[in-house]
């Protein structure tokens, strides 16, 4: 893994995928997509480069980012819970947490902390019984739920992703026991320290992007994955070249 301004890593090499994370990786601080990389990612796209985003993010809160690269490329959503293909609009892989997993989560955060904000995502649908309008979640910004109600609702379900919400103080201490109690049926990432998102044990991004990769026939040293957060790692750990941002944790 190097850091994104050493060059050198580059030179006398051939790389035909490049996985992007969006947050705090592709977007700078406003959440806004700069033009200089818009050009560059769209140079990529016409010499024959397959442009991946790899994201924490539902698909509908990449749509727009999509549309303005001018992408026609498989999509890691759900931190790899989710392959989507965004042209049909329509998910190609989904690897969802049990029914009765998910619902043991729920009710052992909420025992710890009666207050904590828990969303349920299922395949592009947010699902939860309050929100806390005091903590910024990006998937979550001006938006409101799918669906409002009990989670036991919910969790009759296989579910995408569980989301506990809470200023950090109070979310170390969930997070935790939930891993100390459940860690052999649950992946934690960590991509904002307000937020835990879990998934499926074996969901990671490097998973998802192996398979997108192998489907377009591309070996995994041809291949840069790019991030900055934990919930990267693996990615980076697993690509050809893995690049950590300069503003990275």
């Amino acid at each position: 893994m190097i850091q994104a301004n050493d060059a050198r890593a580059f030179e006398g090499r051939t790389y035909r995928l490049v996985a992007l994370d969006i947050d705090g990786t592709l977007l700078r601080s406003d959440k806004r997509l700069s033009l200089r990389v818009v050009k560059r990612i769209q140079q990529a796209s016409k010499l024959g480069v397959k442009v991946i985003l790899a994201s924490a993010r539902p698909p509908r809160t990449v749509k727009e980012i999509y549309s303005i690269l001018k992408l026609d490329t498989m999509q890691i959503n759900y931190n790899g819970a989710v392959i989507h293909d965004a042209v049909q609009d329509k998910a190609v892989y989904h690897l969802p947490v049990p029914p009765q997993t998910a619902a043991t989560v729920c009710k052992l955060a909420r025992y710890l902390d009666p207050k904590i904000a828990i969303s349920l995502e299922i395949l592009d649908r947010w699902c939860t019984d309050f929100v806390d309008p005091s903590l910024d979640v990006v998937s979550q910004r001006n938006r409101k739920p799918h669906f409002l109600g009990p989670l036991s609702t919910f969790t009759r379900f296989p579910v995408t992703k569980i989301m506990l919400i809470a200023k950090p103080s109070r979310l170390q201490k969930v997070r935790e026991i939930v891993w100390q109690k459940m860690s052999r049926q649950i992946m934690m990432h960590i991509s904002d320290h307000h937020i835990v998102q879990i998934v499926h044990p074996k969901v990671n991004k490097a998973i998802s992007l192996s398979q997108i990769a192998r489907d377009y026939g591309i070996p995994p040293e041809e291949c840069i994955a790019i991030g900055d957060a934990p919930n990267d790692a693996e990615m980076m750990e697993w690509a050809g070249l893995g690049i950590a941002v300069a503003n990275g944790w």
